[in-house]
C-alpha cells in the first residue's frame, strides 16, 4: 500500500521555524520526484517546492524562496521541508506529493499555522 505521511506541522509565531517531514512507503521512493504543495484557507492548491529524483536539484515558488529548503533522504524514504522566517501568509495545510510519469501520490497533509 502506497503511503505518504506528513508530520511536523503546528502553531508557530511569525519569524519562527518548522521542519516538515514526509515519510513514504509502498513504492520506490528514490525513483520519484517529490514536491510540497500547500492550500491556504479558502484558496486553491499552491505549489511550494520540488526536488528532482536524479540529481537532487531543487526549485521553489517565489513566495518561499530564500526561506524554505527542501531535501530528501532516500535511505530513509523521507522528504523534508525546512521552513524559516515564517509569515502569517504561510498558514496552510501542507501536502507532499510523489510523482513518476503518470503515477501521482499524495499525503493527507499537515496543518501549519503562523500566528502571534
Amino acid at each position: 500500500e502506497v503511503q505518504l505521511v506528513e508530520s511536523g506541522g503546528g502553531l508557530v509565531q511569525p519569524g519562527g521555524s518548522l521542519r516538515l517531514s514526509c515519510a513514504a512507503s509502498g513504492f520506490t521512493f528514490s525513483g520519484y520526484a517529490m514536491s510540497w504543495v500547500r492550500q491556504a484557507p479558502g484558496k486553491g492548491l499552491e505549489w511550494v517546492s520540488h526536488i528532482n529524483k536524479v540529481d537532487g536539484s531543487t526549485s521553489y515558488a517565489d513566495s518561499v524562496k530564500g526561506r524554505f529548503t527542501i531535501s530528501r533522504d532516500n535511505a530513509k524514504n523521507t522528504v523534508y521541508l525546512q521552513m524559516n522566517s515564517l509569515k502569517p501568509e504561510d498558514t496552510a495545510v501542507y501536502y507532499c506529493n510523489a510523482r513518476y510519469r503518470l503515477l501521482d501520490y499524495w499525503g493527507q497533509g499537515t496543518q501549519v499555522t503562523v500566528s502571534s
